[in-house]
């Protein structure tokens, strides 16, 4: 157990192992919305009290951070230039829903919390971003085409590209071990009443991730495959270190629905096989470099509270 309070999740391991990116929502840190942090890994498994480096601004609202290749920066996506103030979380009775906020962009900084760039500048949601093996490149997810889907730059925000194009919410992308892939996770409506409910909610800056499966295609956008067809929500998928199985989080088995346990599947959707049965919320998982260790997010041992910590588990094949 990696962190005691609050809600801490999408940690991602340095290129070295030694340390996580990840975002919390601690209330005992001041903190009224997720912002990002640096997590001396090591540390925080020895030390309950340690409190990580705060990397982001600490204002507005933060997701999805990763660090670079070289160690020293780490990206996140922020909405700061668009309000000091944390975004209000979206509530619609009888539905669970994700804000996508217009305000978000993607920001690189220094461990010291210095952005020393902003990688996305065109109006509406730009998130999700992750950082390739080679570190030469970014995939993330934007709204800027008017559907969510799944785009490419270079390290410096260069060359930005959309390479997804089917209507639905591409998102959570990571690259293969070797670079060549990705893995994600996508909303697919095609009933009338589904399409058009999708369009309606996402006019709102909202997205409901009930229904999403896990897709597989190459950096460009080719070879588009659908890795899952288990119904329900199929999603933070990872690659094996051995580049051809994913690892993920579903509650395509729970009959309450909110019941969010780690599987692992082949590429092409055979061979599944459950990995965690502990707790009713498991998700986030990320293998370290090396392949050792698994680093995720779980409601386990929070004392009967709504908090969800970080843990860092040997891996073994």
């Amino acid at each position: 157990m990696l962190t005691h309070g609050g809600d801490n999740a999408e940690a991602y391991f340095s290129f070295n192992g030694k340390y996580a990116s990840f975002q919390s929502n601690n209330k005992a840190w001041n903190l009224k919305c997720d912002q990002i942090f640096n997590l001396d890994i090591e540390k925080a498994a020895k030390d309950s009290t340690y409190k990580p480096e705060m990397v982001s601004t600490g204002k507005g609202r933060t997701t999805c951070s990763y660090f670079l290749k070289d160690g020293k920066h780490i990206l996140y996506a922020s909405t700061h230039k668009g309000g000091d103030e944390c975004p209000p979380t979206p509530e619609i009775k009888g539905k669970y829903l994700w804000a996508v906020y217009k305000s978000f962009d993607i920001y690189i900084a220094d461990l010291k919390g210095n952005i020393t760039k902003q990688l996305t500048t065109t109006e509406g949601y730009d998130a999700e971003a992750t950082v390739s093996p080679k570190g030469d490149k970014i995939v993330f997810t934007s709204d800027r085409s008017g559907d969510l889907e799944l785009w490419t730059m270079d390290i410096d925000g260069k060359n930005q590209k959309q390479i997804t194009f089917g209507l639905g919410y591409d998102g959570g992308a990571f690259f293969s071990p070797d670079g060549k892939k990705l893995v994600f996770r996508a909303s697919r409506p095609t009933e009338e009443a589904d399409v058009k409910e999708y369009k309606e909610l996402l006019a709102q800056g909202l997205v409901a991730p009930t229904a999403m499966e896990l897709y597989t295609c190459n950096v460009d956008g080719s070879d588009l495959k659908q890795a899952t067809h288990l119904g329900k929500a199929n999603w933070a998928p990872f690659y094996h270190p051995g580049g051809k199985k994913i690892i993920f989080s579903s509650n395509h088995h729970s009959k309450k629905g909110y019941d969010f346990q780690l599987f692992m599947v082949n590429e092409d959707g055979t061979g599944l096989e459950q990995i965690t049965n502990q707790s009713i919320f498991n998700a986030f998982p990320m293998f370290s470099p090396d392949g050792k260790k698994l680093i995720f997010s779980s409601n386990r041992n929070n004392v009967g509270t709504r908090d969800t910590n970080l843990f860092i588990a040997n891996w073994e094949d």
